[in-house]
């Protein structure tokens, strides 16, 4: 008995050595392929520190191929592709935007490839398309934040109800979801909250108004304004870590969690090098300098975070549903302009 054991042991570990030298010559045919074709385009609303990081630890990886850097807003990002379908333009390999919307609309018109990353079996359900046409590259949050050398600890707003208080006014800075993906999401999650009236009475306190969900941050440190109503949270702890005057507030009622989606294009011109670079994103090498550098979260089971930032199941999330956010997504820019007058 103990050698039949014996033998079936040897068995197991021969298939395992051939299954590893079968996915060992899959993963060197796609990186010779990449490399024929030399480059990837990425279409991201990822900040541009962030994203020119990860593509120069792709390239340091993997020589020869060159990841071209396509960074804007994500409303813009998808605003280009579209454009670029509609003249027939093929460039845009990789699509990254904070809106995961948009992935719904793209899907549905048929503009996505399928393709499942190597290692995303194990990442949480809310990161991956159950189709497999598009995965949680990375995940932020939506927070107030203060400076405190014009706030202090005791009078910061702790609740987003709290920035509704008139003592604010012509004080804060908001990113506008006609822009940011972030914020069209912070927008649909504090909707289902607090209803319209909430954005109603908030645009009452005069709110300065910028574009992207990192803009707040560079407000705030200079002092411009006192406190950001919302704004993505690794930038502003990033900005906090540089040495800049800022406090993050996680409003205990809630803090939206955006989910930032990746897919290939149908039409990706370097379809090899896409497939690579995809699978390099969700590497745990890659999710961990998201992590690491950038004060992200990930889907990433594997990943560990600074000691400083609280763990996403310590917090109350307030997700969004992308099918949602497609669905609402006029509404609420219609909405934001009507309230807020940009």
């Amino acid at each position: 008995m103990e050698k039949r054991f014996g033998i079936f042991r040897h068995l197991a570990v021969l298939a395992l050595v051939a299954w590893g030298s079968v996915a060992s010559a899959q993963d060197a045919a796609l990186v010779a392929a990449a490399k024929r074709e030399g480059k990837v385009a990425w279409y991201t609303s990822l900040a541009l520190p962030s994203s020119t990081a990860l593509a120069h630890l792709f390239m340091n990886k993997y020589k020869g191929i060159e990841v071209e850097v396509h960074r804007s807003g994500s409303q813009r990002v998808l605003q280009r592709v579209m454009q670029e379908v509609s003249a027939g333009i093929k460039n845009a390999d990789i699509i990254h935007t904070s809106d995961g919307g948009h992935f719904v609309l793209l899907k549905g018109k048929g503009l996505l490839m399928k393709y499942v990353p190597q290692g995303l079996e194990s990442f949480p359900e809310g990161f991956k398309d159950k189709e497999g046409f598009y995965y949680g590259m990375r995940a932020t949050l939506s927070v107030l934040a203060y400076n405190p050398k014009i706030v202090s600890e005791k009078d910061a707003p702790k609740t987003w109800k709290e920035i509704l208080n008139a003592k604010w006014r012509g004080k804060m800075v908001t990113a506008h979801p006609g822009y940011s993906g972030i914020i069209m999401t912070h927008v649909l999650a504090l909707l289902n909250l607090h209803g319209w009236d909430y954005f109603k009475e908030l645009a009452k306190n005069k709110l300065h108004v910028v574009q992207s969900a990192n803009d707040p941050a560079g407000v705030i440190a200079s002092g411009e304004r006192a406190v950001g109503a919302n704004g993505a949270e690794y930038f502003y702890y990033k900005t906090m870590k540089q040495g800049n005057p800022i406090k993050i507030i996680y409003p205990k009622e809630g803090v939206p969690l955006i989910v930032s989606p990746t897919a290939i294009a149908k039409d990706a011109p370097h379809p090899n090098a896409s497939k690579l670079f995809t699978d390099f994103i969700f590497s745990k090498e890659a999710q961990q300098m998201l992590a690491d550098q950038q004060g992200l979260y990930t889907g990433h089971p594997q990943v560990t975070y600074p000691k400083d930032k609280p763990q996403l199941k310590d917090l109350k999330l307030l997700a969004a549903d992308p099918a949602e956010l497609e669905k609402k997504n006029a509404e609420i820019k219609k909405k934001f302009v009507e309230f807020f007058g940009a």
